[in-house]
């Protein structure tokens, strides 16, 4: 099977690296890639936003099957371009990629589907805004409704500062602040079918102990040994099937990756956000431990087979994976600094290695940073607390001029 993977971050990086290990998987490519995917796929250029020059690209390299990895050109119908051309693509259309691109349109779906989440009003007029932002009260939460880099989200105590965001926005979705641990749950599905994956935790804020600014994500671990054991069978009945039917009795199915941000409140369960891609940095964690060859899975999304597809297979170890982000992340973020150690990392952590993000390679051939969130560096254990050491090992090997991480990537779920 030739396969073509769309985008550049540490999700794709993931992506590749479980299609380069899948015996299925006869030719590796992916567009535009990044310093690090280059050393297992074919990289091509491409603007990934262009479904016709994707769909091109596909259709000249003969490619038997398109993942497309980031939500903007989920949301841009690139998806749909490619399988115009008759290639069989993982993504959903974009009507059904607005599950993610309109959080308003996310939050009809779910009132109708009946899935649990927090009370919202949609607001697109200050006097709109500021009764939304007096019914709820503080920890207040404003969400751009649209796409925004996982940075549209700002939960604060400070009223100025709400208000500030959402003026900011030309249309925002104020919501009710849930309270209690976060889970993310993945779930592969052919607009009928849901299979989920296995649960992950990340790290949005940006220091230590939950401290500072939002960020797209610092690390994460699975699996969550402080979870309860029927929570995926729950998740699964009460908000992935639900919303998988209601856009399908809506005639727009959706077909790919559904990932639900959930808060675990003293209420039960409730949605915080849907995605309709992999998720970053989750999706490192959970290919980490997913032993059922990944093309296989989700090709069978991608033609309506899921029904019929195997029992998935995981390893019983666990994950951790720690983000090294370039100097003055999340705001406006340095860049071209060169990073050393990458070698160190492949030749002396076996159970250890590091996926690419925001990098490249320079004139000299050296690899710089090219983004906000650079590197991260990914381990695998017997249980978290040997993943995590052997996470932050590996990390401690490689040099990043102002770069910074957190230290507390899964520790207290490790017992720390």
């Amino acid at each position: 099977m030739k396969v073509l993977v769309i985008g550049g971050g540490a999700r794709e990086h993931a992506l590749c690296r479980s299609l380069s290990l899948d015996p299925d998987v006869t030719s590796l490519h992916c567009a535009p890639g990044n310093a690090g995917i280059a050393e297992v796929a074919e990289l091509h250029p491409v603007d990934a936003l262009d479904g016709a020059a994707v769909a091109g690209l596909a259709a000249d390299l003969g490619a038997d099957f398109v993942i497309v990895g980031p939500e903007a050109p989920l949301v841009a119908g690139v998806a749909d371009a490619v399988r115009d051309r008759g290639i069989d693509c993982f993504g959903p259309t974009r009507e059904a990629a607005a599950l993610e691109g309109s959080k308003a349109f996310a939050k009809d779906v779910m009132a109708a589907a009946g899935v649990p989440t927090a009370r919202a009003y949609v607001c697109t007029t200050p006097e709109e805004i500021d009764t939304a932002l007096d019914a709820f009260g503080a920890p207040y939460v404003v969400k751009d409704d649209g796409l925004a880099a996982g940075k549209g989200v700002v939960v604060t105590e400070d009223l100025a500062a709400a208000r500030e965001h959402a003026l900011s926005c030309g249309r925002v979705v104020i919501e009710e602040y849930l309270d209690g641990p976060e889970v993310s749950l993945f779930a592969v599905t052919d607009g009928d079918t849901v299979i989920p994956l296995q649960p992950a935790q990340d790290f949005k804020r940006a220091l230590d102990a939950g401290e500072g600014p939002n960020t797209g994500g610092m690390g994460a671990y699975s699996p969550l040994p402080w979870a309860d054991p029927k929570l995926v069978d729950e998740v699964t009945r009460t908000v992935l099937q639900p919303t998988v039917d209601e856009l399908r009795r809506r005639g727009t199915p959706f077909a790919g990756l559904l990932y639900a941000g959930l808060a675990i409140t003293s209420r039960g369960v409730r949605v915080i956000e849907f995605n309709a891609r992999f998720g970053d940095p989750e999706t490192q964690v959970v290919l980490a431990r997913l032993k059922t060859p990944l093309a296989g899975l989700l090709r069978a999304a991608a033609t309506g087979q899921l029904a019929a597809f195997p029992e998935l297979r995981w390893s019983d170890g666990a994950a951790v994976t720690v983000v090294i982000a370039s100097y003055n992340y999340p705001d406006t973020p340095r860049t071209g600094d060169p990073i050393t150690g990458l070698a160190d990392v492949a030749e002396k952590d076996s159970h250890a290695y590091v996926l690419h993000a925001g990098t490249r390679l320079a004139d000299d051939g050296r690899v710089v940073s090219a983004g906000g969130r650079v590197l991260s560096v990914t381990a695998t254990g017997p249980d978290l607390g040997k993943a995590r050491d052997r996470a932050y090992r590996a990390l401690d090997r490689i040099t990043l001029d102002g770069g910074h991480h957190r230290t507390d990537i899964a520790a207290r779920a490790a017992g720390l």
